[in-house]
Formats: C-alpha cells, sequence, structure tokens
C-alpha cells in the first residue's frame, strides 16, 4: 500500500486544523492551485472522499498520528 508523501502529510494536517487552501498556500508560500493538487492525490492514494474522510483514513493508516494532531491543537490554543 502505497503511502503520502511528506507533502501531502503536511498539507493535510494543515487542512484538519481546519485551514483553507488559500491558507495552507500563504503559509507553504505555494499557489492554492498547487495545494489543491496535492490534497486531490492524497485523496487518490487513501481513498478519500473529502477532506475529514481523508484524514480519518490517513490515521487508520498511520499516514499521520494522533500525536501530530495534538501538536495542532496545542499550537492553536
Amino acid at each position: 500500500m502505497k503511502g503520502l508523501t511528506a507533502r501531502q502529510q503536511q498539507v493535510l494536517l494543515l487542512a484538519a486544523d481546519g485551514n483553507t487552501n488559500v491558507q495552507i498556500a500563504a503559509r507553504l508560500q505555494i499557489s492554492s492551485h498547487t495545494v489543491a493538487e496535492v490534497l486531490t492525490a492524497a485523496y487518490r492514494t487513501l481513498g478519500a472522499r473529502d477532506r475529514a474522510n481523508a484524514v480519518a483514513l490517513a490515521i487508520w493508516r498511520g499516514d499521520i498520528s494522533l500525536g501530530e494532531l495534538a501538536g495542532i491543537a496545542r499550537t492553536a490554543a
């Protein structure tokens, strides 16, 4: 089973934090079109239908950890 790339993991974690494609793009200094393409590739790899499903599947598969998500929550608080 193919895993997510480091960039796909990074973008998916930022999406899990509630960021829009435009916000993710600004943070990573890439275009929002690139963010959309990275997310689409991640969805395809995971077999996901949307952001929430992609995050859940990435956790289940071990591509992202609950610790990484908790780290996002700590920085947001």
